[in-house]
């Protein structure tokens, strides 16, 4: 079956040469791979409808492939009300990024995206991971009673990252091109 790859940066994204989404897309092409990597309407002041509208396309325009999605910050909340509505398409793997917390999201107006647990929440994935820096300064609270235990997955806490941005030094990522090539090396 032919694989596809979806990658969904966070606010303020422009899609940077030096960020690892970008750096993937370009490693993921180069293997011969449909990899849709969009800018994300308005990044500076976002609206969850067009960001919601548009994971719907991305994910859709991958036709019958499987289909990896790589989301970051502002794109996980953004992805879970995408599977809590139905919205998207199950997808084989979902690999979560540094997610932005509550409390960051009420801080910077961006209350619309926050995503509360229900107790019947899925991932719109068969598989799924949440990767994160013990000290993001994005989500103080931490991920786990926010996003993992209520989604039930595993996670891979990456020492000293940060908010896995540019900032943090994270351009190429090595490791993250490992993953989505060979899922079967997530937890």
């Amino acid at each position: 079956m032919t694989r596809a790859f979806v990658l969904l940066h966070g606010w303020q994204n422009h899609r940077e040469v030096d960020h690892w989404h970008h750096w993937l897309h370009d490693e993921l092409v180069a293997r011969g791979f449909l990899v849709r990597y969009p800018q994300l309407p308005d990044p500076d002041e976002p609206h969850l409808d067009a960001w919601l509208d548009t994971h719907t396309a991305e994910v859709e325009a991958c036709g019958e492939a499987e289909v990896t999605v790589v989301c970051h910050s502002l794109s996980v909340p953004t992805w879970l009300h995408a599977a809590a509505r139905n919205r998207v398409p199950e997808v084989a793997q979902l690999i979560l990024v540094s997610p932005p917390s509550p409390s960051l999201m009420a801080e910077l107006w961006l209350d619309e995206f926050t995503w509360t647990p229900t107790g019947e929440d899925r991932t719109g994935a068969r598989r799924a991971v949440m990767i994160v820096g013990p000290d993001d300064p994005y989500c103080p609270e931490g991920p786990d009673e926010l996003y993992v235990g209520p989604l039930g997955i595993p996670k891979i806490t990456i020492p000293g990252a940060g908010h896995l941005s540019t900032p943090d030094g994270y351009g190429p990522w090595p490791q993250m091109l490992a993953w989505c090539l060979d899922p079967s090396t997530l937890p």
